[in-house]
């Protein structure tokens, strides 16, 4: 099975830099010693760089592509981006899975938008990008999953999103 580790669309993200999807204007912060988990590059941030945190609902997002109604399950949490736009995933970063992010939490979702299953991956095999593809293919085997949502443990917040697909740059979320 191949998969798509895909980054948050720079549609979007111009988007979210105005208006977060939870109608707010973002929080600009310059990184002091950097290491925060930006989605638009799926990269950790570096000293110095200008970001912002933003509420981002990744399953409203795709339910406008896909026609699903995730209902209870919609959620909006903070996510960080660049507060300009940046060139997203980079050889160094993709198109493999950016173990960089720290992913422990892979959520798998129904094609109705309902979650169909949740892992807690130990730290050393979400570390491992053969290991946690492995997961990743084994998941997305299940007929029933449309996609993964990979997520942080200390938090919960959503670091970025898997779908069916084949090799390639990561393609953007919705």
């Amino acid at each position: 099975m191949t998969f798509e580790i895909r980054a948050i669309a720079p549609d979007v993200l111009d988007q979210l830099r105005k208006t977060d999807d939870a109608g707010r204007t973002p929080r600009r912060t310059v990184e002091e010693e950097g290491g925060s988990p930006l989605r638009c590059c799926l990269r950790r941030s570096r000293p110095g760089e200008a970001i912002l945190l933003v509420a981002y609902a990744p399953l409203r997002r795709w339910a406008l592509d896909t026609g699903a109604d995730p209902g209870a399950y919609e959620e909006v949490g903070p996510v960080f981006i660049h507060e300009e736009p940046c060139e997203g995933p980079q050889p160094e970063t993709g198109p493999g899975y950016p173990a960089a992010m720290g992913g422990r939490v892979f959520r798998t979702y129904r094609a109705d938008g309902s979650i169909l299953d949740g892992h807690l991956v130990d730290a050393h095999r979400s570390a491992d990008p053969v290991a946690a593809s492995a997961l990743l293919d084994t998941l997305l085997e299940d007929p029933e999953a449309a996609l993964v949502h990979v997520r942080a443990v200390e938090f919960g917040c959503f670091l970025f999103e898997v779908r069916r697909g084949g090799p390639g740059n990561p393609a953007p979320v919705r």
